[in-house]
């Protein structure tokens, strides 16, 4: 099977950790963990968040006054090299030596116009402490949502129109390569006037631009891996219920949370509607029984009504 997976912050970076490089890499090398057993059966495409890192390059660049601030685009370009590398050589240490990889720059075609523009929603960076982060909103001019406990600076998050790099994507599975692409959403791009291609100010949806990937792709199953078991109603109250399967006519009655469960529901069920194969979101550790149905949440168009599992997955 050609299968995508869709590493969730949790993969990179745990709510609270610092953001140091070994950090980061200690939490990479137990996604690659879970990964290589995948890797050994089917063909492999893997992408990534990015939120805390490019928050973190934002900041950075921000603190250096000499020169202006790099743009988002360019700094999710970086991030898309830094994760890239980190997880090609820890999946790499743990898979045969003749197996190769490769990590592409993946530039996404975005809508000037998409209305996202005009309501920023989608937090990167750290968590602040309500102080620092009306210090910063009012320094910066940033939009600071609630989150984590704090709060976060939120950018633009439009819908991905196009991947342009498809086909060395699927050059590269072709001959056997695990291919890193998408990472973070994807570098945003957009069109100027006379079909001239430049940044976008923005941040992609990785769960929205790794479903395009996969549909792009023709991929056999769609994973979003997350710090969650699987997709659960009435989430944090007495009454959840983890979802087993269900089809996304079902999953489309009941709310989602818009800045955590809602992409990825709504990415799930838009690649399962389009291409009639199944998508799936569950925990990092689950990732071989997710793929075998034994846990997480699939959605599928085959399934009836939501199917519950028996005990929290």
């Amino acid at each position: 099977m050609r299968i995508l997976v869709a590493l969730g912050g949790n993969a990179l970076l745990r709510r609270g950790e610092e953001m140091t490089a070994e950090n980061q890499r200690r939490n990479v090398r137990i996604a690659a963990e879970a990964l290589a057993p995948l890797a050994g059966e089917h063909q492999l495409v893997i992408s990534h968040g990015n939120g805390p890192q490019v928050g973190l390059l934002a900041l950075q660049s921000a603190a250096y006054d000499l020169v202006g601030a790099y743009p988002l685009d360019v700094l999710g370009a970086q991030t898309e090299g830094m994760i890239g590398y980190m997880i090609e050589q820890e999946l790499g240490n743990i898979l045969p030596f003749e197996q190769p990889f490769a990590t592409i720059l993946s530039m996404v075609e975005v809508d000037p116009d998409d209305p996202a523009f005009q309501h920023p929603s989608k937090p990167i960076g750290p968590v602040y402490p309500e102080e620092e982060a009306s210090r910063l909103s009012a320094e910066k001019g940033w939009t600071m949502i609630p989150d984590g406990g704090g709060f976060r600076r939120a950018v633009a998050s439009p819908k991905p129109k196009r991947i342009f790099q498809i086909r060395p994507v699927r050059w590269l599975l072709e001959k056997g390569c695990i291919v890193i692409c998408a990472g973070g959403g994807g570098i945003p791009t957009m069109y100027a006037p006379g079909r001239k291609l430049h940044g976008a100010e923005c941040v992609v949806d990785k769960d929205r631009a790794s479903a395009l990937l996969a549909r792009e792709l023709e991929a056999d199953l769609f994973i979003m891996a997350t710090d969650a078991g699987a997709v659960y109603l009435d989430w944090g109250k007495p009454t959840q219920r983890a979802i087993r399967r269900a089809s996304p006519q079902a999953l489309a009655a009941y709310p989602f949370a818009g800045g955590s469960m809602g992409p990825k529901v709504e990415a799930a069920s838009e690649f399962a509607e389009r291409t009639g194969k199944p998508a799936a979101i569950g925990a990092l550790a689950d990732l071989v029984r997710i793929a075998h149905g034994e846990a997480g949440t699939m959605v599928t168009v085959e399934a009836g009504e939501v199917e519950m599992w028996p005990d929290k997955a």
